[in-house]
């Protein structure tokens, strides 16, 4: 089937960090997916409320009637990640607010696609010990898709999820390749004309990097980036603070 009316809600992956800048604007994987819709579809609308930062609490508090109000046939939903890396992750409260966004969506009528999340000890080793939980929290993110007839986009099941050149050098973010794939993955779990498997193919390999190539990368990404990352929670500031939707309203898509 056709969609109409398409809006995207979540964090920073959805607004889509990293493909773009802050300048030109980013554009992202919801962007790629609405371009994607739009082809042959000239009354395809989108908005992306999506603002970096957020957790799934404040998604839901902050997003879903704003959706809603916009009567979409589509809907993706991808939060929580914010709220796992934190200290005191409840897995079983989270889900919670992301099976209410799921529930709202489909009780309007609208198609709606969530994601599980990948394997965070490949992209980020010092990170590892998250891996349990990332495991439990998708467990819990596909049952409350199957209880309300959501489409999930799983990602944890294929290692190209994990392959450096799919992540900007943040590992937290996906490098425009990244937003590519994601994009390509939901437009196959929707059935998009010309959508296939090929999203989960793997890349060409890449040289084996020597051990002491790889410790320095681990010690400049904790410099650079997780030791940032620490001191705003522990200053209680958030990287969208002060920040709004990019796209609040529905509207056409203007292909780059």
């Amino acid at each position: 089937m056709g969609y109409l009316r398409y809006v995207a809600v979540g964090d920073s992956q959805t607004e889509g960090l990293n493909d773009g800048d802050e300048l030109r604007g980013f554009r992202g994987w919801a962007d790629r997916l609405a371009e994607l819709l739009a082809a042959g579809e000239p009354g395809f609308r989108y908005a992306n409320l999506a603002v970096r930062g957020r957790i799934a609490a404040r998604v839901r508090a902050e997003q879903t009637e704003a959706a809603l109000a916009l009567e979409p046939d589509l809907v993706t939903v991808m939060a929580g990640m914010n709220d796992l890396v934190r200290p005191g992750f409840d897995a079983g409260a989270v889900t919670a607010e992301l099976e209410a966004m799921l529930s709202a969506f489909t009780a309007s009528g609208a198609r709606v696609v969530t994601f599980t999340f990948p394997d965070v000890a490949r992209i980020a080793p010092l990170v590892r010990h998250l891996r349990p939980k990332v495991i439990d929290f998708n467990r819990r993110i596909r049952e409350a898709a199957g209880r309300h007839g959501a489409v999930v986009v799983d990602t944890f099941p294929h290692p190209v999820t994990t392959d450096p050149r799919l992540w900007s050098a943040d590992r937290i973010h996906a490098s425009p390749l990244g937003h590519a794939r994601i994009a390509a993955a939901a437009a196959h779990a929707l059935g998009l004309p010309g959508a296939d498997a090929s999203w989960a193919d793997p890349l060409p390999l890449l040289r084996p990097v020597p051990p002491w190539r790889r410790a320095a990368a681990e010690a400049a990404w904790a410099a650079g980036f997780m030791g940032p990352w620490a001191v705003r929670r522990l200053r209680g500031r958030s990287s969208g603070d002060g920040r709004t939707a990019k796209r609040p309203q529905l509207g056409p898509v203007v292909r780059p």
